[in-house]
């Protein structure tokens, strides 16, 4: 009897270690729902667009024509002169004493020069009574006329003395705005320091940057749009000047753009320029987001759905450039692809898939029972589906 007991339990415990030891089957991987969009072709819509700067045609750095002290500064910061005006001064204390001094040359050379007529003249009379000889005579007239060189030379030293002294006022030479002050009272200056900076009235422009690669399509006359910060339009501008050489630094080439003078923005302002000879507005382009796009070893790909068996694969694209927050392609996909424009990330290849379907949209197109308000309607379709 004990035997036949023990009997069953052998064999249930030896079924027990069978089931334990076999393989379990993987449960079937889930369709996921995917995202698609329907490749097609789209018109570019942005172009290339540069920052630049509202800069005066001519701007000059003035300085003294002479060194000193400064010891007075009328101009000030964004201040607005006239031609004529004064700018700043030197002490003129040692331009006056020398110009002092020139007049005091000027008077001896002048009491030289007329002792020197007055024996010329007498001299003169004495040859013509034979009282002295022709060549006595001839040394008179050289006297007179070394004196008058004298005269003539403390004439020019006094003139150029005064015009020294004039120099230590700082004059404005033409109209324009002060954009820049380079010196400061009590500073002892050299002759030509840039004391103030002026932007001279007139004509404005808009000097911007680009790349070598570019600017081989840029041409003087060419047709920019420009965009003030400040304005909610832009204007039309031309290409005045395009630099024949790139700037050491940012190895870019600097071009000027000319304004209209009615519709001049302020100096120093910030544009946005948009060349026309760069843009390629209403091209057509295939466009992806770039949610779509999927970064492989070997580049840039994008899924594409197989309609037929509802699988999707990997297809390597070449991205040419941006257009906003889509990116061009230049090869790769066809019009009239499905593309997979979200969750790239979770997918994998030859992975079934089924196509997303918003269900708040269609909870919105369901009709509504009768005798509800539509108000108690739209409040409905705000609310999520129940599980």
């Amino acid at each position: 009897m004990t035997r036949v007991r023990l009997l069953p339990l052998a064999v249930l415990a030896g079924s027990a270690v069978l089931a334990g030891c076999s393989r379990t089957e993987a449960p079937p991987e889930p369709v996921r729902a995917v995202k698609v969009l329907t490749v097609g072709a789209s018109s570019f819509d942005s172009g290339y667009e540069f920052s630049g700067e509202v800069r005066p045609r001519v701007e000059s750095r003035l300085g003294f024509r002479v060194a000193g002290k400064v010891i007075k500064r009328q101009a000030e910061l964004g201040q607005h002169v006239k031609a004529g005006d004064v700018l700043a001064q030197l002490d003129p204390q040692d331009y006056r004493l020398a110009a002092d001094a020139a007049r005091a040359q000027v008077a001896a050379a002048q009491t030289n020069r007329d002792l020197a007529a007055a024996d010329f003249k007498r001299y003169q009379s004495l040859r013509e009574q034979n009282f002295i000889s022709g060549a006595e005579l001839e040394r008179r007239e050289t006297a007179l006329k070394a004196a008058q060189a004298q005269l003539d030379q403390a004439n020019a030293q006094m003139a150029a003395q005064g015009n020294q002294a004039k120099y230590t006022n700082l004059v404005a030479d033409v109209s324009g705005v002060i954009t820049a002050i380079e010196a400061e009272p009590g500073q002892v200056v050299t002759a030509g320091t840039p004391i103030v900076r002026i932007a001279q009235d007139g004509p404005r422009d808009v000097v911007f940057s680009v790349p070598e690669d570019k600017v081989v399509a840029l041409k003087p006359g060419g047709d920019v749009q420009v965009k003030p910060w400040s304005a909610a339009a832009a204007v039309p501008g031309k290409i005045r000047e395009v630099a024949a050489s790139a700037d050491p630094v940012t190895r870019t080439y600097a071009v000027k753009v000319s304004l209209d003078a009615a519709t001049q923005p302020p100096l120093g302002a910030t544009a946005t320029v948009t060349p026309q000879a760069l843009s390629h507005a209403g091209t057509a382009v295939i466009k992806l987001p770039t949610s779509a796009l999927r970064q492989e070893g070997k580049g840039t790909a994008v899924w594409v759905v197989d309609k037929p068996t509802m699988t999707v694969k990997l297809q390597p694209v070449q991205v040419a450039t941006a257009d906003g927050n889509d990116a061009v392609i230049a090869a790769g996909v066809q019009p009239g692809q499905l593309v997979v424009s979200a969750g790239v990330h979770v997918l994998s290849p030859n992975q079934k898939v089924t196509l997303w379907q918003d269900r708040s949209a269609a909870h919105l197109a369901a009709p509504q029972p009768a005798g509800k308000s539509s108000a108690m309607g739209a409040q409905a379709a705000t609310l999520p589906p129940a599980k």
